[in-house]
């Protein structure tokens, strides 16, 4: 049984004994996706709360990549307007300027939640 015999069966979806897994596992190592706050967010809530969704994604690490960008993408455009916003403009006192910020966070933190990551 050698290395690239294995690989042939395996990439061709024929039946692999118990030591062709275990020499394919030690050839082929898996590929560890790190994913942001929201894919790995989107990752848990598929995994406990929605799995059929989760086992039907043709693509897991690219639609939770994909999760990740609309969320940075949502993010910074809800934080373009609401910076502009005249309930969230700069005072000049630091305690108010800091909730006004904690303040547009929070917004945006829930939108992306409800709109992006719990579907």
């Amino acid at each position: 049984m050698n290395k690239d015999e294995v690989l042939r069966k395996a990439e061709a979806g024929e039946g692999l004994t118990v030591e062709e897994v275990k020499l394919y596992q030690s050839i082929v190592k898996p590929v560890k996706h790190v994913y942001g706050k929201y894919g790995t967010l989107a990752k848990k809530y598929l995994e406990e709360h929605n799995p059929a969704k989760f086992w039907t994604i043709e693509n897991v690490p690219e639609y939770l990549h994909g999760v990740d960008r609309a969320a940075d993408e949502l993010w910074d455009v809800m934080h373009e307007k609401l910076s502009h916003d005249p309930r969230y403009k700069h005072t000049g006192n630091y305690l108010e300027d800091v909730r006004c910020k904690n303040a547009i966070k929070q917004l945006i933190e829930e939108e992306i939640l409800n709109e992006i990551v719990y579907v």
